[in-house]
C-alpha cells in the first residue's frame, strides 16, 4: 500500500489547510471527564450506560464506541508498576528515542534519577480516533461514506453509509463502531421521523469522532479540547503539535520522569503516524492500545502480487497441457 505524507493529503483538495489533530498529555490529566461531557452535548451522542461504575474502574463509559468518541480511562498503579514503566522509559531513551545529543534535544547532561516513586498512582488518559494518516476504516469502506477532510480528519457521512461493518473490522484501534446492537438495519427501519427528532439518532450507522468537523468548517476549537480544564487536550496543527509533544517528553524526561513516551507521532508506524498524538506514562498495552498497531490494507500489495503470479502460473498451466495434450 502507498503510505501518503500530509503534503500529499492537503493536494486532494482544492482549498489546502494544515492537517489538524490532537495532542493529548496524559501527565496533566485530571480525569474530570469534561471531555467527555462536551463531547456528547455537541455531537448529541445519546448516553451509553446505566450511570453505575465499571467493575474495574472508577469508569461508567469503560471505552470507546458509537455513542462514546472521548473516553478518559482511570488506571490504577502501585510502586511496582510505576518502576517497571521508568525501567521500560529508560530503556527507550538509551535506544535514542528521544535523540541524545549535543543540541536541545540533548539529554545527556541531564539528571534523569527518577524521583521517589510513589506507592500509588492514578494514570488518566483521553482516549479518542486516531485520525491516521492510513486510515484502515476509510481504505475499506465501501459505499465512499467516509471520507478524508481539507483538514485531513476522517469524518463518516451518515446518509451514505449502509451499516455494513466493514470499517469497524478495518480499525486497529477499535474506534469505530455501529450505533445500536452493532446489527445492520435497512434505513426504511431506523427511527427517522420527519420533523421531529428521532430517539436514537442515526441507529445502525457507524460512528465515530470528527475533531468536530462542523466547528473546523467555522474556524472554532473542537468541543472537548474546548472544555478540557487543564490543557490535557491540545488541538492545532499536527506538526505544530508534534514539535510541542515532543518537547514536553523532553522535560519530564529532565525531571527524572523516564517512562514518559510519545504514541502517533512516528510516522515510519503501521499507520503513517496519527492525527491523534499521545503522551503516555506507561507503555501503550496498559492504556489499551496496540504496540504496534498496522492498517488492515498494509499487505494488499503483496496478496495482489502473490496472486497475480498464481493466476500466471495457471494460466500457463493450463496452455501447456493444451499444447501438449493433442500430441501421441
Amino acid at each position: 500500500m502507498t503510505r501518503l505524507t500530509e503534503s500529499e493529503h492537503a493536494a486532494h483538495h482544492e482549498h489546502v489547510h494544515p492537517r489538524k489533530g490532537f495532542f493529548t498529555d496524559t501527565s496533566i490529566c485530571i480525569g474530570c471527564k469534561a471531555c467527555e461531557v462536551a463531547c456528547k452535548e455537541w455531537n448529541r451522542n445519546p448516553a451509553d450506560s446505566d450511570w453505575q461504575l465499571s467493575d474495574s474502574s472508577y469508569d461508567n463509559s469503560e471505552g470507546l464506541g458509537a455513542d462514546t468518541w472521548r473516553h478518559v480511562a482511570f488506571i490504577e498503579q502501585g510502586q511496582e508498576r510505576i518502576e517497571q514503566a521508568r525501567e521500560s522509559g529508560r530503556k527507550l531513551v538509551s535506544l535514542g528515542m528521544p535523540t541524545v545529543r549535543k543540541d536541545p534535544d540533548d539529554l545527556s547532561g541531564a539528571d534523569t534519577t527518577p524521583p521517589d516513586t510513589p506507592d500509588f498512582r492514578w494514570l488518566m488518559s483521553s482516549d479518542v480516533c486516531k485520525h491516521c494518516t492510513n486510515a484502515g476504516c476509510l481504505d475499506v469502506c465501501p459505499t465512499g461514506a467516509l471520507f478524508r477532510t481539507e483538514f485531513g480528519t476522517v469524518v463518516v457521512q451518515e446518509d451514505i453509509c449502509n451499516g455494513c461493518g466493514t470499517c469497524v473490522a478495518g480499525c486497529p484501534f477499535g474506534v469505530i463502531e455501529r450505533r445500536s446492537d452493532g446489527i445492520a438495519v435497512p434505513k426504511t427501519n431506523r427511527d427517522f421521523v420527519p420533523g421531529e427528532q428521532a430517539p436514537t439518532r442515526n441507529a445502525g450507522v457507524a460512528q465515530k469522532c470528527t475533531l468536530c468537523y462542523d466547528r473546523l468548517t467555522d474556524d472554532q476549537t473542537p468541543a472537548c479540547a474546548q472544555a478540557c480544564p487543564t490543557t490535557s487536550i491540545k488541538f492545532g496543527s499536527r506538526e505544530e503539535l508534534a514539535k510541542i509533544a515532543r518537547a514536553r517528553v523532553r522535560e519530564l524526561h529532565k525531571q527524572g520522569l523516564t517512562e514518559a513516551r510519545l504514541y502517533g507521532a512516528n510516522e515510519r508506524d503501521g499507520v503513517g503516524g496519527t492525527g491523534s498524538i499521545f503522551l503516555l506514562l506507561d507503555e501503550p498495552e496498559v492504556y489499551g492500545l496496540p504496540p504496534d498497531p498496522q492498517v488492515a490494507t498494509k499487505d494488499l500489495p503483496r496478496m495482489y502480487k502473490r496472486a497475480g503470479l498464481a493466476a500466471l502460473g495457471m494460466i500457463g498451466a493450463v496452455a501447456l497441457a493444451f499444447l501438449t495434450g493433442g500430441r501421441r
